[in-house]
């Protein structure tokens, strides 16, 4: 093989590719059925199975426009599936509810599970409202068999559908809340992603279509920084897997002290600015969210891996290395090499801190983190004193006067300006 692997998945996928001749095979037959012990000669079946965005598939199946599903409890079939659906933009409007005030045993200022995520979706109305029905009662989740059915699939090669049959596949169900008319399945991440593998909400579909009379809703909800989205779809075609059509899509956050715009020019004030960090780049990871959102994960965990970031999460590892180092120049955590796991990355002190802090601090202290660099607080003082953001060339010339780390080209500069301008705007944005 010609590429260079990057990560374990990759290395193990490698050698399973060369071994049992598995692109052969598709070109043959259209897909490769591999057991889970097959994978286990490798790296461990679960590790190298569990890819929940495009992004996150190993380079053999982009390569080659693969995509890799569960047909009973210890195989699998490869093949070259749309298996994924790409999230539609979201709603700008954020719907504010309360908590119950009896509620003292979730802290909702730090959500740091999926489980968790849909309690409170849960306890403060959110899922009554977005479903459309007060009687709402949990009743179904956790894993369980698939049973048996069978399904189409568009096959990107081909351009056409490609039957599919599943036997007691596994599956999982985050939250199911029956009502006096529905049941919805919910499918909950506290990771921000641009898509998601379909087969999490289509399996538990088909799974209870026929279990009850009622109507099967299914819907997918994302988790961050105090924010609720929530995407409901509906199978038009319920033996189509790629049916699949929006039918609405809201978001949430808990009631809250908002910030107010005087309290950033107030915060802008006592800032003192600080020196360059010492060989780390200059930020060029534009979604100041997902900077906000790898904190989050690495405040639930004691490390991340590389490996794990890329593979878990919907990054490639070139993202990875972005968004990470952008954590890293904002002093929110650091990396260190293990002999076991290799490069890791923990929160610092600093990082700790601030998720102790609620929704609106935490925010402020955000703000902070950013403007404490020269070439963003000069940027943001241009837009106090003009009332609108620099020009891109302006901010070029701002960054070059802010001693930047390791910045050679006007292209580069060009590329790490926009980062400039996307933070700022994230910044402006928490007052409104």
């Amino acid at each position: 093989m010609s590429n260079v692997p990057n990560t374990l998945n990759d290395k193990a996928w490698e050698k399973l590719f060369d071994k049992y001749n598995i692109l052969e095979h598709i070109d043959k037959k259209g897909l490769y059925t591999i057991t889970a012990k097959q994978i286990n000669e490798f790296r461990e079946a679960r590790l190298m199975t569990k890819f929940d965005h495009r992004s996150n598939l190993p380079f053999l199946f982009t390569a080659n426009n693969l995509s890799i599903l569960p047909v009973t409890r210890g195989s699998y079939i490869i093949g070259n599936f749309e298996a994924y659906h790409d999230f539609e933009t979201p709603a700008a409007d954020i719907c504010k509810v309360k908590m119950p005030d009896f509620i003292y045993s979730i802290d909702y200022d730090n959500i740091t599970s999926e489980a968790t995520a849909i309690n409170v979706a849960y306890l403060s109305g959110i899922l009554a409202d977005f479903i459309g029905d007060e009687k709402l009662l949990p009743t179904v989740n956790g894993r369980m068999s698939s049973e048996q059915f069978d399904f189409n699939i568009y096959n990107k090669k081909t351009r056409s559908l490609f039957n599919v049959c599943v036997a007691n596949s596994q599956i999982e169900i985050d939250g199911g809340y029956e009502g006096l008319e529905t049941l919805t399945l919910i499918e909950a991440k506290n990771s921000l992603s641009n898509d998601f593998l379909v087969r999490q909400l289509y399996y538990p579909f088909r799974l209870w279509q026929y279990k009850i009379n009622k109507r099967i809703k299914t819907i997918y909800l994302i988790y961050t920084n105090g924010i609720f989205s929530l995407y409901e779809y509906d199978f038009l075609e319920p033996y189509n897997y790629n049916s699949l059509k929006l039918v609405k899509q809201k978001n949430y956050t808990l009631e809250q002290e908002n910030i107010q715009f005087d309290e950033l020019i107030a915060l802008f004030d006592r800032i003192q600015v600080t020196e360059e960090p010492d060989g780390i780049p200059f930020p060029q990871a534009d979604n100041f969210n997902r900077v906000i959102n790898i904190c989050e994960l690495l405040y639930e965990n004691e490390y991340l891996t590389r490996d794990e970031i890329t593979s878990n999460y919907d990054f490639d590892i070139r993202q990875t290395n972005y968004y990470t180092d952008a954590c890293r120049y904002l002093g929110l955590l650091y990396k260190e090499r293990d002999s076991v796991d290799g490069v890791r990355y923990l929160l610092t002190d600093k990082g700790k801190a601030i998720f102790k802090l609620n929704i609106k601090n935490r925010n402020l202290s955000f703000a902070k983190c950013i403007l404490e660099k020269r070439a963003f607080n000069e940027a943001f003082k241009r837009y106090l004193q003009e009332s609108q953001l620099p020009r891109k060339r302006d901010i070029v010339k701002i960054m070059e006067a802010s001693g930047l780390f390791n910045i050679k080209s006007e292209e580069t500069y060009k590329r790490r300006a926009s980062t400039v301008i996307s933070w700022i705007n994230w910044i402006l944005n928490l007052a409104k």
